[in-house]
């Protein structure tokens, strides 16, 4: 099994021979000395690369709070129109079912974590982490928070997604589902007068700290996020005896993540991503790779008998397409129907049938008309905004820290995961969820660094917590491309899933698992190669 694309190209150079002459003597003397040829230091083949995403690639915006928020300037006239009118859709927020005024707006909730795309996705990149006012503190979850729990009851390993498993889904929390909305309109809930614009339940955030020591003796502290869930609409008055409270019960933070670039990775081809797959370690690196296989809503919607895809998206390439991905988050975190998930994430629940019933079924999902709240050109929009974000080019290239940090990178393994590059799909009729692909998506070389597989990473990173066939401990290789704008785009944003890393040095130190290895090495370099291979990543 191939582990990863060839980090490295090829130099290559001749050898003059030398020599010496005599005089004019008939006889010659001419001796000739073997000359060691010079050694050529290979090189990272992403080393002088600029441009992340081929044609797609923006020139024009780096070191810019929009850095993320580019379209690709390879879109046609009436690509970039669209585009546009996503952007504006990706900002709108709505409200509350019914506004007689903006019925266009209306449809938010019952139960929601935001009403905006930009919310969790902040100028198209990370949210901020949300911070109690004191270090040993606690703080309420509200409308700053681009964080929010998945939930579902344990139930054991799932290896096959097919009909009969009802494809590896996980199973819902009765009465609460697969996602806990810490939001809602005033009237969700029936105590609403004591819980005005009070969600499923109250999710509040601390932090516990811990000091990592390098073997140079420098330190670096470390946060690790805690979760505690209190005042559940099933049981405000005593926690214990809320569905949440059950022993087999699993919560995971999931933090919003950047949304350039979308497109190009869904149009990596399977094979490309399969081929990178070794399950059992076969080459004995310590790195496995596996992939997720999940349910595909496109193409249940088709009708296709086994509506299963590779994952791509979400922490755990949980959903297969920047379509799926969208309009769940669309339906999920912000409660706004749409023709791909049609039923608030709540419908036929206790929660949801009072609450019909409270305001006179006047926020029922759908208009008189029996369509959902989110029309199909505001969600081909977004969609199609999502998928065409173009990627920032690389900074200080030509520095020699940045060169001697990528050098590192290769050396310690980090591209073991992180794979360099890929080639998009050249098909002709190339569709992404379901919908014809825009030609400058296709045939691009892009820098990625995935190989958008899943790894374990350790018990420090563990939520325990399956999805599809993804288990507790494994998540999705992150891209690195842009991730050296983060803190230009979001001076408060984190990395990883639940954001407790404040800078990439923590991220690294979280590693462990399959990049333990990695993170060591890491760990034993001086402190001024630790820092170049920081600034390499800071210049993708």
């Amino acid at each position: 099994m191939i582990k990863a694309i060839k980090p490295y190209t090829p130099l290559f150079f001749s050898l003059a021979m030398l020599s010496g002459c005599g005089g004019g003597s008939s006889s010659s003397d001419t001796n000739t000395t073997p000359v060691t040829p010079p050694i050529v230091e290979e090189l990272p083949s992403y080393i002088d690369v600029s441009a992340l995403a081929g044609d797609a690639t923006t020139h024009d915006t780096n070191n810019s709070g929009h850095g993320f928020s580019t379209p690709m300037p390879n879109l046609s006239p009436a690509e970039l129109n669209l585009h546009l009118d996503g952007d504006t859709d990706f900002e709108t927020a709505f409200t509350t079912a019914p506004n007689d005024t903006h019925p266009d707006l209306d449809g938010v909730g019952p139960v929601f974590n935001n009403n905006n795309c930009n919310a969790c996705h902040q100028r198209d990149g990370r949210p901020s982490t949300v911070l109690p006012s004191t270090p040993d503190g606690r703080i309420k979850l509200g409308s700053d928070a681009g964080i929010f729990l998945r939930v579902s009851l344990a139930d054991g390993v799932c290896n096959q997604p097919n009909s009969t498993n009802d494809y590896c889904k996980n199973t819902p929390v009765p009465g609460f589902g697969d996602q806990l909305f810490h939001r809602g309109v005033l009237q969700a809930r029936e105590d609403w007068q004591q819980n005005h614009f009070g969600g499923q339940a109250d999710v509040y955030l601390s932090y516990k700290y811990t000091e990592f020591t390098y073997p140079d003796g420098q330190t670096v502290t470390l946060k690790q996020p805690v979760f505690e869930v209190d005042n559940a609409w099933d049981s405000p008055s005593n926690y214990s005896l809320s569905e949440l409270a059950s022993s087999d019960v699993q919560f995971s933070a999931r933090n919003g993540m950047p949304v350039f670039g979308l497109g190009l990775l869904e149009a990596i081809t399977d094979e490309d991503i399969l081929a990178l797959e070794d399950p059992i370690d076969s080459n004995n690196d310590g790195i496995k790779g596996q992939a997720n296989w999940v349910f595909d809503a496109v193409k249940a919607q088709q009708g296709i008998d086994n509506p299963v895809s590779l994952g791509r998206f979400g922490w755990k390439a949980s959903t297969p397409s920047v379509r799926q991905q969208s309009l769940a988050a669309l339906r999920g975190d912000m409660g706004v129907t749409n023709s791909l998930f049609a039923q608030e994430s709540i419908a036929n629940t206790l929660m949801h049938d009072s609450y019909l019933s409270r305001t006179n079924y006047q926020d029922t999902g759908t208009d008189a008309q029996g369509l959902p709240e989110a029309s199909d050109e505001f969600s081909n929009a977004v969609v199609f905004y999502a998928q065409t974000l173009a990627v920032p080019a690389r900074r200080d290239i030509s520095n020699p820290d940045v060169r001697a940090g990528a050098k590192l990178f290769s050396e310690i393994n980090c591209n073991g995961c992180h794979t360099p590059s890929f080639t998009t799909s050249t098909q002709s009729d190339l569709m992404l969820g379901g919908v014809k692909a825009p030609e400058g998506i296709k045939g691009q070389v892009i820098w990625p660094f995935t190989d958008m597989l899943l790894h374990d990473m350790g018990e420090g990173l563990a939520d325990n917590r399956r999805d599809f066939l993804a288990s507790g401990r494994q998540w999705k290789t992150r891209p690195l491309w842009g991730i050296g704008l983060t803190k230009t785009v979001n001076p408060g944003a984190g990395f990883l899933h639940d954001g407790r890393a404040t800078s990439l040095e923590e991220a690294i130190l979280w590693h462990g698992g399959e990049a333990q290895t990695s993170r060591d090495k890491f760990t034993q370099l001086n402190k001024d190669k630790r820092q170049q291979v920081i600034v390499f990543l800071q210049s993708l």
